[in-house]
């Protein structure tokens, strides 16, 4: 235990024969269980598992792969069902440093926080080595998964270095959560539809010499889809179905104005193209809607940041009774 906590670890692991040894014999004491998840690997992933006497170790596999994220969902349903209080997901590359977890627990035992996450870009110098085109993404993402979400405070979603609890865990809906590379950003869109408070650990980055199987042709698509659809997920339980939010409002009267004052915009200049003078009277009609839309969208955005679910709500650990 951990502060009073049964913790489990879960492992999602995919041809990870080479490395999943280490991940389990370098796993703290303070964990209860090892739930590793072989995602149908076509290695001998399992086999080296199964070669492990623990009696920590729980392990499961996938007849059908269905990705980092489905994994990670099964060792999360095993780990509740096992007892765990707090669920952490560590890499089965050995990538994700046992050292750092106590930072990632003491934030959900006795901090306060639902759920907690490192944050492997928390000083310039985090970003020294990293190409530039990666350093450009990993901001772009960052900022689009923070407007999806609503977790303003947070940066780097796609760390899966994370904690959890499991009381959180139980009211989240799994079955609808990406079961692929998208999962994380998926994840955080449905906790801040539940409020669940997070927040970041400053945990640094450690890179192998993996070669990465993403497909970003594929896999971009994909995000993109699925954070526009998560934010008016998003939007549409916290500010319109549980409680009508001048958020709401604000956001779909400042979209109606400024989709308006846009499209007479662009019906100005199709007139002043064709040598038609705009008058006074024509270019306030089109600038009116565009300033005051624009102004509502930016009141919005504020009042989303403020209402990011970032002050500790829960109890902590009875350390006595481990509830």
């Amino acid at each position: 235990m951990y502060k009073g906590a049964v913790v489990a670890a879960v492992v999602p692991a995919y041809k990870e024969e080479a490395m999943i040894a280490t991940v389990i014999e370098t796993m703290p004491d303070f964990v209860d269980h090892i739930v590793i998840v072989d995602d149908c690997s076509p290695d001998a992933t399992s086999e080296v598992v199964r070669s492990i006497d623990s009696s920590r170790v729980t392990l499961l596999r996938h007849e059908v792969n269905q990705g980092v994220g489905g994994s990670i969902i099964t060792g999360h349903r095993a780990a509740i069902e096992l007892g765990a209080d707090v669920n952490v997901v560590m890499a089965g590359d050995a990538q994700m440093d046992p050292k750092h977890l106590p930072a990632l627990l003491d934030e959900v035992t006795d901090g306060g926080f639902g759920f907690a996450k490192a944050n492997r870009f928390f000083a310039p110098e985090s970003f020294e080595g990293m190409p530039r085109h990666r350093v450009f993404g990993n901001i772009v993402l960052s900022f689009m998964t923070k407007l999806a979400s609503g977790y303003w405070h947070l940066f780097d979603p796609q760390n899966g270095y994370t904690a959890v609890r499991a009381e959180v865990l139980r009211n989240v809906p799994l079955d609808s959560v990406a079961k692929r590379y998208s999962f994380e950003n998926d994840l955080l869109i449905h906790l801040n539809i539940q409020q669940v408070s997070a927040v970041d650990v400053p945990v640094p980055a450690v890179y192998g010499d993996e070669v990465s199987s993403i497909r970003l042709g594929k896999v971009v698509p994909e995000l993109l889809d699925l954070l526009f659809r998560g934010f008016w997920r998003r939007i549409w339980y916290r500010y319109v179905l549980w409680s009508f939010s001048p958020i709401a409002l604000l956001l779909f009267m400042g979209l109606l104005l400024f989709t308006v004052g846009l499209g007479i915009s662009i019906w100005v200049a199709f007139l002043a193209f064709g040598s038609v003078v705009a008058t006074a009277a024509t270019v306030m009609l089109a600038a009116l809607p565009l300033m005051i839309g624009t102004q509502m969208l930016i009141s919005a955005l504020q009042l989303d940041i403020q209402a990011s679910p970032s002050t500790p709500n829960l109890r902590p650990f009875d350390t006595t009774t481990g509830h």
